[in-house]
């Protein structure tokens, strides 16, 4: 039996993570909750195997209690609901509980209620050597969490989810006040989006709590059911130390009754390359050309939560960090909800989009004269360029790995592709307005793009 306490309150004052949003100028607020009982783990059934195909058989091998917290953003007028519940599991590879999502246009103004869950060790008891976790983060407040190891976090999810779903207990503490909730997605991305691939292939079968699959930055692998103490965080796998996401290694399976949609960026691309499986009328697959797993716009985004929560404000302008990519998909993300939303309320399937070109053996992403690459989502910051923006790894790292790089054209370049100012804003807005035709960049945010483009454009 799971129970419910809240909303918590005390300590620094404040659910670690939280969004910087003005939310009650959005018109939502959040609360924060513990839920506590008793997680099973899952391995697979005797005599079969996690297969290529996705189509797994895992069974309870046993359990352990655990004690936890999710945040609830939600809209403040029940009218303004839409109905749906987006779950979204926590990333943890950083060495502690970071949740990104909740507080886009999207989720404003078409009134998604977000819960932030807290389901994988690391998050709440962090590493020895780099406590971040949320105990260490704020004992008075967090001190009596408590989760055994990321075996539990399948069940944990599902249990999590129990409590804000339609078919909720009502009798007790309800931590959406009685939100007429239809619908729940499950949302992940990069680590989370790998435990979501196996909860969607290997649990889901079993619990059918969840009405659609929203993977972000996905490697084109689940990860382990059990994994005993092992965590993974990027400095671990930096280091040598931890277990790294698999890749490239599975499907996703289909064959449940519920859409499933990825939307990955170029950096990704490469390790689904092997696994890409075809559109369908349960599967989208998007791919972001020029983008990667993590962008300086995504960096700058996250630096106000950074100096509150930790007290350090992100450096954006030396050089190191202006070769980061700078492509932002949040738009495309935006999108991307939008359309799963009417898949589920309507039947409206998000319109399939083309893939980034491969070539050669072994297969690499083409590219054109700017080495940016072909095919695939085409944003206008990739189709009317200023710069280079990809996910080539710069250096041998994994932090290279994921920043991908990105490095201005000098402006005799600028001028010479453009020749003026007014060809080049032309020229992206037709780009900016072909995006939103084929559904990758919602109407909404046209202006601003074209905002971005202005003050860009060095001519």
């Amino acid at each position: 039996m799971t129970s419910v306490t809240g909303p918590i309150t005390g300590g620094k004052g404040w659910p670690f993570g939280l969004p910087t949003a003005d939310l009650a100028a959005e018109g939502y607020r959040a609360d924060e909750y513990f839920v506590e009982g008793e997680a099973v783990r899952y391995g697979p059934v005797a005599d079969t195997e996690l297969g290529r195909d996705g189509r797994w058989s895992v069974e309870p091998v046993g359990s352990a209690p655990y004690k936890t917290r999710l945040v609830v953003l939600r809209p403040v007028d029940a009218v303004a609901f839409n109905g749906t519940v987006v779950v979204l599991w926590n990333n943890v590879t950083a060495g502690y509980d970071n949740f990104t999502g909740g507080d886009s246009p999207e989720v404003f103004e078409n009134g998604y209620a977000y819960v932030a869950a807290s389901v994988q060790r690391v998050g709440v008891h962090g590493q020895p050597d780099n406590p971040q976790g949320l105990r260490d983060w704020d004992p008075e407040r967090y001190g009596s969490l408590s989760i055994p190891s990321d075996d539990s976090s399948f069940d944990i999810y599902t249990q999590v989810a129990n409590v804000v779903a339609p078919d909720r207990p009502r009798g007790g503490l309800d931590p959406l006040e009685g939100l007429d909730v239809r619908r729940l997605i499950a949302q992940g991305a990069s680590q989370s989006a790998a435990r979501l691939a196996s909860y969607l292939n290997g649990v889901q079968p079993l619990t059918r709590r969840f009405d659609a699959f929203f993977l972000l930055m996905y490697f084109g692998g689940g990860t382990a059911f059990e994994v005993g103490d092992e965590v993974m965080t990027v400095s671990a796998v930096s280091a040598g130390t931890g277990p790294r996401i698999p890749e490239g290694v599975h499907l996703l399976r289909d064959d449940i009754g519920v859409p499933v949609m990825v939307l990955n960026t170029e950096c990704e691309t490469t390790s689904c390359y092997p696994v890409r499986q075809p559109d369908s009328d349960r599967f989208r697959y998007w791919e972001v050309a020029g983008a990667s797993h993590v962008s300086l716009p995504g960096i700058a985004s996250s630096s106000p939560r950074m100096e509150r929560d930790f007290g350090f404000a992100i450096p954006l302008d030396g050089e190191a960090m202006q070769a980061v990519n700078q492509v932002s998909v949040a738009p495309v993300v935006d999108a991307a909800l939008h359309h799963l939303q009417a898949w589920l309320v309507d039947g409206t399937r998000p319109p399939a989009q083309p893939l980034i070109t491969f070539a050669g053996e072994p297969a690499l992403i083409a590219r054109d004269d700017n080495d940016i690459a072909l095919g695939g989502v085409r944003l206008p910051q990739v189709e009317v360029p200023l710069g280079h923006n990809s996910a080539m790894q710069q250096s041998p790292d994994v932090f290279a790995r994921l920043v991908g790089y990105h490095e201005s054209f000098p402006d005799d370049k600028v001028r010479a592709l453009y020749g003026s100012r007014q060809v080049y804003l032309a020229r992206y807005e037709e780009a900016t307005r072909a995006a939103e035709a084929a559904g990758v960049v919602l109407p909404r945010d046209v202006d601003p793009l074209l905002a971005e483009a202005a003050e860009a454009c060095p001519l």
